[in-house]
């Protein structure tokens, strides 16, 4: 499961939400999970990638407008594109912070839980984008509906730390762009207490994969 490695949060420049400047954790991420998609896909194993996607001019506080369609924000890195037409790969757009909700149909079938029962999953191995944020919210989700039988047979629900990444906006820019201390949000430290949180609750937290 590959969660929001779209170019809004991922490419240099490409929306407000995305670097400012190069960034090794962003590009450590991806090219974990393009190495991870690749062998998923030789294997003919399933894939599934979420991408933040949302209505122009439909807010989601406290972000500012970001990943709306049309922009191409809401497009999957290049590294990536070639999923849009891998024969195992399942790509669901969100317009939520949460691709667990962001899965749910107007008819209230999910189809991230039609995708893991289609799939006869036992366990699923969760990748990027921003660790205490998308990924967190998804995986915390994730855990609570496995408890309570909503994911058919799903057991484990790993996260591989070398494959997350979240974004970098230190206490000193914080105050220099004139927003709240609040708002500062140092890189490293967000990313631990993301997967603090979601081993807390049951995640596998894997910092090497044996394939």
């Amino acid at each position: 499961m590959i969660v929001d490695e779209v170019n809004g949060f991922c490419t240099v420049g490409n929306g407000p939400l995305a670097p400012a400047a190069p960034n090794a954790q962003v590009d450590q991420m991806i090219a974990e999970t393009v190495w991870l998609a690749r062998r998923f896909e030789a294997a003919g194993w399933p894939i599934l990638a979420f991408l933040d996607t949302h209505t122009p001019g439909k807010a989601e506080p406290p972000y500012p407008p970001h990943c709306e369609i049309g922009t191409g924000q809401e497009n999957l890195v290049a590294e990536l594109e070639w999923l849009g037409l891998a024969q195992d790969a399942t790509l669901i757009r969100k317009d939520c912070i949460n691709g667990f909700i962001g899965a749910i149909e107007p008819d209230g079938r999910n189809r991230l839980l039609d995708w893991i029962a289609a799939n006869g999953l036992k366990s699923v191995l969760v990748v990027g984008i921003c660790t205490d944020i998308c990924v967190m919210d998804f995986v915390l989700t994730l855990l609570s509906a496995r408890n309570h039988g909503m994911a058919g047979d799903l057991e484990d629900i790993v996260v591989y730390e070398p494959g997350c990444a979240t974004y970098d906006l230190p206490l000193a820019v914080a105050r220099d762009l004139g927003l709240p201390e609040t708002a500062a949000h140092p890189q490293q430290q967000a990313h631990h207490v993301g997967l603090y949180l979601m081993a807390s609750r049951g995640a596998v937290l894997a910092g090497e994969l044996a394939l």
